[in-house]
């Protein structure tokens, strides 16, 4: 087992108020709760992202960043950090998958993938923001 294991959990929105479907722009919010379950007792930073997002037509954008909204947070074993986030889509649906890049403070580097998830209009919207959970 790894000394570094951390679980991802995927909420995704669907924003009415943020999309125009007679103009084919479908705006989406998803939050994320990244939970360390850490065997080890190292804590690891999130340093950057990267995200592969479809839509139904297709059409394919990645997004590669530092931190997530703003933010590089320090993970100590058995924190919590939730963000929320967004992109907009040219279909009604699509999908979202990528993965996460830690640096642990023992200087091991390492990647946790999300697994994806399906962006749809009939989502329930919700609220944005980013914290740490303890």
């Amino acid at each position: 087992m790894p000394d570094h294991q951390f679980h991802i959990h995927t909420e995704p929105e669907y924003l009415p108020e943020q999309s125009a479907p007679e103009q084919g722009v479908y705006g989406f919010a998803y939050t994320i709760t990244i939970t360390i379950t850490n065997t080890g007792a190292r804590a690891a930073q999130l340093i950057s992202r990267h995200w592969v997002i479809q839509d139904a037509f297709g059409h394919t954008e990645e997004v590669h960043g530092l931190g997530v909204v703003g933010q590089q947070p320090l993970l100590q074993p058995g924190e919590s950090f939730r963000y929320t986030s967004g992109c907009q889509l040219k279909s009604a649906t699509g999908t979202m998958h990528g993965e996460f890049f830690f640096v642990a403070v023992d200087g091991h580097r390492f990647e946790s993938p999300i697994a994806p998830f399906v962006l749809h209009a009939s989502a329930i919207p919700g609220a944005l923001g980013g914290h740490l959970l303890h």
